[in-house]
């Protein structure tokens, strides 16, 4: 298992992480041979939006006595009411909710608080006004909570959390056809077909800029829905129609700025093991580039999707890597002293190129790789 720094929490998470969904209505027995299997496997990050207070209780119990090899992100604003989850606003609720959380799970702390569910920016302004970001900084400052998140599906309203400095972990739903689509406030959207219907042709800029956003501010990505509730995996039911695997959505995902742990959202341990198998897959297997061209209504024509088929570099430059950095200082309209210092360090940068162009026929997508170099060697002046 490959580890990642979480952005600004300093916190070393696995890659593939795991989402608890699947594990809501399970017994003790399936809950604890999963947390052994994430356990052997390396998966230290658990996000935990549920709940359901027996699976809570069940996951508590299998944490006993390895409470600390594991990473929980634990969601305010989440609870339990006449049988099933709601999300909440109200103080008294969501302080509730919380404590019997870290009760069932038999801790004292968590590593992430994580704000739940926000998709719209009135319901931002709420909160970052309101008593829950009061209660959350509360959690923070007394060491209850290490870091503040936010989940959202919405890329306008993750960014306003993000550039306001209170959120420190964004978990945001991440895959090749949600990238897609505008900003919006009903989740549902972003899987309708009608919105498919139309030539879709590259990243939605409001999206490419929040993953930038979260690169420069070091506000680590956490992601959700990389298989799109499982539909990208069918041809029949996705709607780029084309089928894609577990190793291409995960390395999709892990291939956006910011972006540190996918986590699985496995209904089985075969599932389980699904994706775990990426972290020793081939990078032919990780490959999501053929399928990406393949798609019969999307383009990513002219687009940097960081996939690697432009290496290698006859003179060693790693042209991903030098691509990130300077749409990430181009997008801020000056280079953030972060991004200069990982530009500084690369072994070879953008002034290097002689313009051979070998990069350019081995991309898929006709990226303008020369010219975007002579821009980077500009821009950062090497």
């Amino acid at each position: 298992m490959k580890y990642r720094t979480l952005g600004r929490t300093g916190l070393s998470v696995s890659e593939i992480g795991m989402g608890c969904e699947g594990l809501v209505h399970q017994p003790y027995e399936t809950v604890k041979a999963f947390v052994d299997r994430m356990q052997a496997g390396g998966v230290n990050c658990i996000d935990l939006y549920a709940p359901n207070p027996e699976f809570r209780s069940n996951l508590g119990r299998a944490l006993e006595g390895r409470r600390d090899r594991f990473i929980l992100q634990a969601h305010l604003c989440t609870v339990w009411k006449d049988g099933q989850y709601q999300r909440t606003r109200d103080l008294q609720e969501v302080k509730l909710g919380f404590q019997d959380q870290l009760e069932r799970l038999k801790t004292d702390h968590v590593e992430i608080g994580m704000i739940h569910y926000v998709d719209s920016l009135t319901d931002w302004e709420q909160i970052r006004t309101g008593p829950v970001m009061a209660y959350a900084l509360e959690l923070k400052e007394a060491g209850i909570i290490g870091s503040i998140g936010l989940s959202s599906h919405n890329p306008a309203a993750a960014l306003a959390a993000i550039q306001s400095g209170l959120v420190d972990v964004l978990m945001f739903s991440v895959n090749p056809c949600y990238d897609l689509q505008p900003a919006g406030e009903d989740v549902e959207a972003l899987w309708d077909e009608k919105n498919y219907e139309k030539q879709l042709i590259n990243m939605d800029p409001d999206r490419q800029r929040l993953y930038e956003t979260c690169q420069r501010l070091g506000v680590g990505i956490t992601v959700m829905k990389a298989f799109g509730g499982g539909d990208l995996l069918h041809a029949d039911l996705s709607p780029a129609c084309v089928a894609l695997t577990p190793h291409q959505c995960i390395h999709y995902a892990l291939t956006r700025p910011a972006v540190a742990s996918v986590l699985a959202g496995a209904r089985t341990l075969g599932e389980l093991e699904s994706c775990l198998a990426y972290e020793s897959a081939s990078d032919a297997e990780r490959d999501y580039a053929a399928a990406f061209a393949a798609m019969p209504k999307i383009s990513w024509q002219g687009h940097c999707m960081y996939c690697g088929h432009c290496a290698p570099c006859p003179v060693g430059i790693d042209v991903a890597t030098v691509t990130k950095f300077w749409r990430l200082a181009t997008a801020q309209g000056e280079i953030p002293e972060t991004v200069r210092e990982h530009y500084a360090a690369l072994p070879r940068t953008a002034g290097e190129c002689i313009a051979c162009g070998a990069c350019e026929a081995r991309c898929p997508f006709g990226v303008p790789v020369r010219e975007n170099m002579k821009q980077a060697a500009a821009l950062f002046g090497k």
